[in-house]
């Protein structure tokens, strides 16, 4: 499979690698210096871009992939709420393809399957809250991460008792008074941490908590890869519940 990157930092790299050790070829790169190559005949042989950028930049990149006709694999977090409904018209009815993912690893897909059948568990258990932490490296932008609001999401599709989640104040581990329908995430940005998101559910006798600790980025830059692969013969709006079927 012939795969151009975008966005050529700690991710891009690691992805090249996966991706040239499973057989692929990494046909173009683009990063901020050589942005005129979107239109290049280099990019569009790619069957595939793979996008790792910022969020102040990731819809425009979908766009200049999707104009030279290359289907997108993007990791990239923060743009949903001012872009989605466009992403959405462009992939159902405008004939674009977008394999998004709020994190690639092949653990983090197991830990959401446990994390959904967690809360339909403990929805019958009301002596339990329920609360979300994820720390993350300093350099990263968005807060809470995307995969701690996609988490946030499926804990409230099977709780009762929760119907939104707030964002808690950003490098305090402590648990602000909120109201108790709305359920706390916690966000942390301190030295390189490749990713730590913690489910806990807490009552006066006991506590639960589902941890999942990323070791590096090697299980994301898999994963991106892994869905590139699947992208290259599916189309539209496809996500990890298309990949991964647990």
């Amino acid at each position: 499979m012939k795969i151009a990157l975008i966005g050529y930092g700690k991710m891009g790299k690691m992805i090249e690698q996966v991706a040239i050790q499973r057989g692929h070829e990494i046909v173009c790169i683009i990063d901020v210096d050589n942005q005129q190559d979107y239109d290049s005949d280099k990019f569009r042989s790619a069957d595939v871009a793979i996008e790792f950028t910022a969020p102040a930049v990731a819809f425009s990149n979908y766009q200049r992939a999707w104009e030279q006709g290359v289907k997108v694999v993007s990791g990239s977090t923060g743009w949903c709420e001012q872009h989605g409904d466009e992403v959405r018209r462009a992939c159902t009815e405008g004939g674009k393809t977008l394999f998004w993912a709020s994190n690639f690893s092949v653990g983090v897909a197991i830990f959401s399957a446990v994390n959904r059948y967690l809360a339909k568990i403990m929805n019958g258990f009301k002596d339990y809250d329920v609360s979300i932490t994820e720390t993350h490296h300093i350099h990263k932008l968005d807060a809470p991460s995307g995969t701690a609001i996609t988490l946030a999401n499926e804990i409230i599709s099977g709780l009762d008792r929760k119907t939104s989640w707030q964002l808690n104040n950003e490098n305090d581990n402590t648990t602000c008074s909120f109201d108790k329908q709305i359920l706390p995430i916690t966000s942390i940005r301190e030295g390189e941490i490749a990713g730590i998101h913690s489910v806990d559910y807490n009552s006066e006798a006991d506590r639960i908590t589902i941890t999942h600790d990323a070791h590096s980025r090697v299980g994301f830059a898999l994963g991106a890869v892994l869905a590139a692969e699947y992208t290259l013969t599916h189309s539209g709006l496809l996500t990890t519940s298309d990949l991964f079927k647990f």
